[in-house]
């Protein structure tokens, strides 16, 4: 019997366009060993809020992985939200910048987005 092929699943991706954007953001501000920290608030109907900022700050608990010598840190708690999402960086007619796509993020019957990571669903919507 042959072994089951394992796929490794990133808990979080940066595309190309993200690693040049942060590597020029890093660049541009003279910030040696500082990565990208990428991180969650909120939640429930009115939806995730997400933040980002450079860091050079690694906690025992955070998430990290690499991309293009980028390193991105996600801490303990937002790693329950983000695992498998994309970091794109976006540059057209409507504007640039960062974009996360998420696929923990469900649609609500209210229209408004909800994490349901936990299970948790739509109450509160109306």
């Amino acid at each position: 019997m042959e072994p089951i092929e394992q796929i490794a699943i990133q808990p979080i991706t940066l595309t190309e366009p993200a690693v040049q954007a942060v590597r020029e953001l890093i660049d541009q501000s003279n910030l040696q060993d500082y990565g990208l920290r990428v991180f969650v608030s909120g939640g429930g109907c009115s939806g995730l809020q997400y933040g980002m900022s450079l860091d050079n700050n690694t906690r025992r608990e955070d998430t990290v992985t690499e991309f293009g010598g980028i390193k991105v840190l996600v801490d303990e708690v937002s790693i329950q939200y983000l695992n498998g999402a994309t970091v794109d960086f976006v540059d057209d007619p409507t504007g640039k910048g960062f974009k996360i796509n998420n696929p923990n993020v469900v649609s609500c019957g209210c229209g408004q987005s909800s994490d349901d990571s936990e299970g948790s669903g739509c109450s509160g919507c109306g």
